[in-house]
């Protein structure tokens, strides 16, 4: 393996590189000598990532560390283990090191932790959490698959015990021994995107009162725009949630346990439990020692095959941003689903491939009680932020036949005025949204416009559809739309 095979990046995503690492002094393997390939990290991406580059190459060293006692762990499935959806919490961690070790002879150490790393000796050190000592690795090539972590707001009494993240299975069996040890009434979520709804939902489930804190007027800001953030608000509303939108948490009240959060204008809501579901950020301060540039989003800046502004260092997962399928500039959309495609490739350049990344769209869903609540691309406000001359269409329609039972889905699209590409979409009903959310994010990967929609050949039977799907229905009133906005 060469530096030439692990290159820098291109010169429009180094700017961000301050300062530049020396060239590292390292000597690669010699003939006969292993490929040795280091992974900081073990969940999605890095397992990923290993396993890949084992494929690729039979008789590579490769090695993993994760500082977490769990390794490859399914993060989103954790607010239905709290919700008691199912039972054995296992079921999230199905693979250990053993199985890594057995199937693909990778080297998982759990409970270590890098400490500290040099990009011009390509040195390691590494810190067992169980014992304290430390020693030194070295690497051929690096990848770093260090994940995201919970954002943590500064506010007095968020160290109360009571007070969850929800991240890691750690977190998930902390929270469901708290509730059958101490047998919380109400509890507060702090943060209203996927996770903190989905604990809202979980937690109502298991008989709490619940209410949901967002400092922003709506809920899902980051993935809705207002008006289709409503019917989810609706729906939180007629299972007993309450909402308080608009309003920020000043501190969290209890000695021994959480009793109470204190909102600006000192209203209190009681609380037994409380979730933080604010956000997360990258773990980039390792990538910050060894000279790795950042992007704009504050994640590290890679390429499209995975590689950092630093020869032999390559990262995947929660900590890398991605390109914009749509608009080709970085965004940070951290999802288990783009970690795995990202490992794979970051598996595959690491040991001389050229596989890239072609970018995302931030396509996301999840159910709010008997809602499924899906978005895809740009919402309106993001596309007029972004300097698109928009226009937009709403509509309601049977998902199928409606003497078959069929339920409606409300579909809202956003397109390009001057091209009519369709820039994004956001999908809540009952039933068939995930269909509808996933063909529109093939579409828009495509570059398809709202006359486009209009041609799709849909499958379609009573049982499973309308003879004019939805989404033909949305492109041919938003080509109308467009077509009626240039005239004008």
């Amino acid at each position: 393996m060469t530096d030439d095979a692990v290159a820098q990046l291109t010169p429009d995503r180094t700017a961000a590189a301050d300062p530049t690492p020396a060239e590292p002094t390292a000597t690669e393997p010699g003939p006969g000598t292993p490929l040795r390939i280091r992974v900081i990290g073990a969940v999605a991406a890095g397992t990923t990532a290993a396993t890949k580059a084992r494929r690729n190459a039979p008789d590579a060293d490769i090695v993993l560390y994760e500082r977490d006692k769990d390794i490859s762990y399914v993060g989103c499935g954790i607010p239905y283990f709290v919700g008691g959806e199912f039972d054995d919490v296992t079921t999230l961690r199905p693979r250990g090191p053993e199985w890594f070790a057995e199937k693909y002879r990778i080297t998982v150490r759990t409970r270590h932790e890098v400490v500290s790393a040099d990009a011009n000796t390509r040195t390691l050190t590494v810190r067992d959490l169980e014992t304290g000592e430390e020693s030194t690795d070295t690497w051929d090539v690096l990848l770093l698959a260090t994940g995201a972590s919970p954002v943590i707001p500064p506010i007095d009494g968020v160290g109360t015990p009571g007070v969850f993240p929800v991240r890691s299975i750690q977190d998930a069996v902390a929270i469901d021994a708290w509730i059958d040890e101490r047998a919380p009434r109400t509890a507060v979520v702090v943060g209203s995107g996927f996770i903190g709804l989905e604990m809202a939902e979980q937690l109502a489930h298991r008989g709490l009162a619940v209410s949901i804190v967002e400092m922003l007027p709506q809920v899902m800001p980051a993935a809705l725009d207002a008006d289709m953030a409503e019917p989810v608000a609706e729906e939180l509303r007629r299972h007993g949630v309450e909402l308080h939108l608009g309003r920020t948490v000043e501190a969290i009240e209890g000695d021994d346990a959480a009793t109470a959060v204190l909102l600006d204008g000192g209203e209190r809501l009681p609380a037994d439990l409380v979730i933080m579901s604010v956000g997360v950020r990258p773990n980039v301060a390792l990538a910050k020692q060894l000279g790795v540039a950042l992007g704009p989003t504050g994640a590290i800046a890679v390429d499209t095959g995975m590689r950092t502004s630093v020869p032999g260092i390559l990262a995947t997962g929660d900590v890398v941003e991605n390109l914009s399928v749509l608009t080709g500039e970085p965004i940070w959309r951290p999802l288990g689903s783009t970690a795995n495609k990202t490992g794979r490739v970051a598996g595959d350049v690491a040991t001389g491939g050229d596989a890239e990344h072609r970018g995302v769209l931030g396509t996301g869903i999840l159910r709010v009680f008997d809602l499924g609540v899906a978005h895809t691309g740009l919402t309106e406000a993001e596309a007029r932020k972004q300097g698109y001359d928009v226009v937009t269409h709403t509509d309601t329609k049977p998902t199928r036949a409606g003497y078959l039972g069929g339920k409606k889905v409300t579909i809202k699209a956003v397109a390009d005025r001057a091209t009519g590409r369709i820039l994004g979409a956001q999908v809540v009903g009952p039933e068939g949204v995930d269909k509808r959310v996933d063909v529109l994010a093939t579409a828009i990967t495509f570059g398809a416009t709202a006359e486009d929609l209009i041609h799709l050949d849909l499958a379609y039977a009573p049982p499973f559809s309308t003879a004019k799907d939805p989404i033909h229905f949305v492109g041919m009133v938003l080509a109308a739309k467009i077509a009626k906005a240039r005239e004008g």
